[in-house]
């Protein structure tokens, strides 16, 4: 049964439902599982060509700016399926624009990679 959403919930509640939310959107979002392993090939990249510590944040902020629009977008697919089964063209459209967001957000995600990366990977093999 669901909590009622008029009674305080305390921190550990608030942050286990947080957590709960992390597996709901990550189980059986193909395009999530993509986005994570991209994330994982940049850590394993970033360690060996020694990525200095403000290039590690600005890797890891556009990593959690991707995951999130990701997420946001996956409980947008939810939030779409329970208010309808039929087509609108309005729904259609908000949906479409949400995965536009995670678009622009992992094209961003690419462009700090390559500024980050490109360099070091010219220096080993150029």
């Amino acid at each position: 049964m669901p909590p009622d959403p008029k009674k305080h919930r305390s921190w550990p509640a608030k942050f286990g439902r947080a957590f709960r939310a992390i597996v709901l959107g990550v189980r059986g979002q193909s395009s999530f599982c993509i986005h994570g392993l991209a994330a994982v090939m940049v850590v394993a990249a970033g360690v060996p060509l020694k990525v200095s510590r403000a290039e590690w944040c600005l890797l890891v902020l556009c990593i959690t700016i991707v995951l999130a629009a990701e997420m946001f977008n996956s409980s947008l697919e939810r939030l779409a399926a329970a208010i309808s089964d039929d087509y609108d063209h309005q729904i259609h459209d908000a949906l479409d624009m949400a995965s536009a967001a995670v678009l622009i957000a992992a094209i961003g995600a690419v462009v700090v990679g390559a500024i980050v990366f490109l360099n070091r990977l010219v220096a080993i093999f150029g």
